[in-house]
């Protein structure tokens, strides 16, 4: 009798675990809206690959001493953090940055956050990825204004720390400090700088990841032809537009300056106040806004970009919701950056 009672209570206990584990591998129940979210959107990844430049530990260490190094700088003043500060979430919040000289850059500094995950860097998409982009600055007069890259390899080459850091990240080089891995090796620590927020849970089912004005906004988003530019995982970052199609925009931010975009390296008519999309993640903190940083806030510059790209005009309770939704994107910034 014992025996019949121990063997119907495991089996009891057998059924129970089974059932439990039945319970954790269900599929979340998608509402209408999460499902076209999802489609819309796409799932943002643990860090961007790249083909022609794996991310090893080794390279990321490197590239993360790289980015934080005023070395890379002529006169030993500024880093790639300094216009892209990754405890602002990628910026400096200036509409434009100082460089090595005192003197201003021309455009805003964009976030470097999810910025390996565009289709193209800088505003005009002169550069196809992040490692290209990295080359670029350190090397720009009104940037960081090093003199050439022999100048910036025999820098390093000097420093015992970046002999071995360069060694361990390029083990089959026999002259692994060069300029080439300098780009790869920052290219390959930005790669790993991606920020998940809640809206990334809601798109994994979690409906009670966004709150009614979040979701509110989410769907005007998608319903006005905001997505039309920001879509993908990033929100953005892949496609390039004519900033005003409906109005000239320098009416709307009160430009200084009237950027022709694109226009300014092609010398393509048809490029002419064309400009990459920006992606919207961390929107809420990588403010002033658009290509030169004319608009500080938010709500100011959503309802432009409905008037000059939609031809809509918003109302406040809209632009509440947009926003609401916006915020929702502010992510986790990388643990020990």
């Amino acid at each position: 009798m014992k025996k019949t009672l121990f063997i119907l209570v495991a089996v009891s206990v057998l059924i129970s675990c089974n059932t439990s584990e039945k319970k954790k591998e269900v599929a979340p129940e998608y509402t209408e809206l999460q499902k076209k979210a999802s489609a819309m959107f796409g799932k943002l990844p643990v860090q961007a690959e790249c083909e022609t430049n794996s991310i090893t530990t080794e390279k990321v260490a490197l590239g993360k001493k790289l980015y934080f190094d005023n070395k890379l700088s002529k006169d030993n003043t500024q880093s790639c953090n300094t216009c892209h500060n990754l405890e602002t979430y990628g910026v400096d919040n200036l509409p434009t940055s100082p460089g090595n000289d005192g003197g201003f850059g021309s455009r805003n500094s964009p976030t470097v956050l999810n910025a390996a995950l565009h289709g193209s860097q800088f505003w005009d998409g002169r550069e196809p990825d992040v490692e290209a982009q990295a080359g670029g600055p350190i090397l720009n007069p009104v940037e960081m204004a090093m003199p050439s890259e022999a100048v910036v390899v025999e820098r390093l080459s000097k420093i015992e720390d970046y002999k071995r850091l360069f060694a361990e990240a390029f083990p089959n080089e026999k002259q692994p400090i060069n300029y080439n891995n300098i780009k790869k090796a920052i290219g390959a620590f930005e790669r790993k700088l991606i920020t998940p927020s809640k809206f990334d849970d809601y798109l994994a089912g979690n409906n009670e990841a966004l709150s009614a004005i979040e979701q509110e906004g989410l769907q005007l988003f998608m319903d006005k032809g905001c997505v039309a530019c920001h879509s993908g995982n990033a929100l953005g970052g892949n496609l390039f537009q004519k900033f005003g199609l409906f109005d000239d925009y320098w009416k709307h931010t009160k430009s200084k300056k009237i950027d022709e975009g694109k226009f300014e390296v092609t010398k393509k008519e048809s490029d002419k106040y064309v400009f990459k999309s920006p992606s919207l993640r961390n929107i809420e903190k990588t403010y002033p806004y658009f290509h030169d940083g004319s608009v500080k806030d938010l709500k100011e510059a959503v309802s432009i970009m409905a008037k000059v790209q939609l031809n809509k005009d918003l109302t406040a309770a809209e632009i509440d919701a947009m926003v609401a939704f916006l915020n929702s994107l502010t992510g986790e910034l990388p643990k020990n950056i």
